[in-house]
């Protein structure tokens, strides 16, 4: 076993969140670079980022456990002031992705989506191996699928359901602020959390095996 560092992915107390306790002897909280930690804080003051942390402050508060995640999404881009949203999705999401547009469309924005099959592009073309193209000849295209939303000046980017790393790609080459709305996951319905939530149960054999 590789050497444990342990950190907030180890904490059961979270008093960074509610005060009222002792923080452990591992917590980042109080271990923090203060350096680091300025130059974080001193970022908010930037206006885009000042903006963003109130705007979505505001939708957190006032949405609580009442909004869902696409009213939130709505909320926050209403209140930012954005006028065009982009979505880069999985084809096998295009079904949701029709309504999600239907919805924003709804709301007043311009939406452009891209898919993630974009340029027909064979999987062989960029080195992945043969088999691959069992569950589909064709590649998926993130780094494209960021370039043309880049190209059509989106104020908002929403994901639909990229596959693992192909997400990554999206995000890294990806110029507008960017937001997910589905989380691929084939199993459990696009519902990855369900996984985490039955380790010890359901799931245990497949996560600890």
């Amino acid at each position: 076993m590789c050497n444990v560092n342990l950190s907030c992915g180890d904490c059961g107390v979270t008093n960074c969140n509610v005060g009222n306790k002792t923080y452990p002897g591992f917590c980042l909280t109080t271990h923090l670079d203060e350096r680091v930690k300025e130059e974080a804080m001193a970022a908010y003051n930037e206006p885009d980022n000042h903006n963003i942390m109130v705007q979505a402050a505001d939708v957190e508060y006032e949405g609580y456990g009442r909004l869902t995640r696409v009213e939130e999404t709505i909320e926050f881009a209403k209140r930012m002031g954005f006028k065009k949203i982009g979505i880069a999705t999985c084809v096998g999401l295009i079904r949701e992705t029709r309504m999600l547009t239907k919805i924003l469309r709804h709301h007043g924005f311009e939406v452009y989506g891209i898919a993630c099959k974009v340029g027909a592009q064979p999987k062989t073309s960029v080195g992945i191996r043969e088999e691959c193209c069992a569950v589909g000849a064709n590649m998926c295209n993130p780094i494209l699928q960021a370039k043309l939303l880049n190209e059509a000046e989106t104020d908002l980017n929403i994901v639909m359901g990229l596959c693992v790393g192909h997400d990554s790609l999206f995000y890294k080459y990806a110029e507008g602020l960017t937001t997910t709305m589905v989380v691929k996951d084939r199993v459990t319905g696009h519902n990855p959390v369900a996984a985490i939530y039955n380790a010890e149960s359901y799931y245990q054999k497949k996560l600890f095996k």
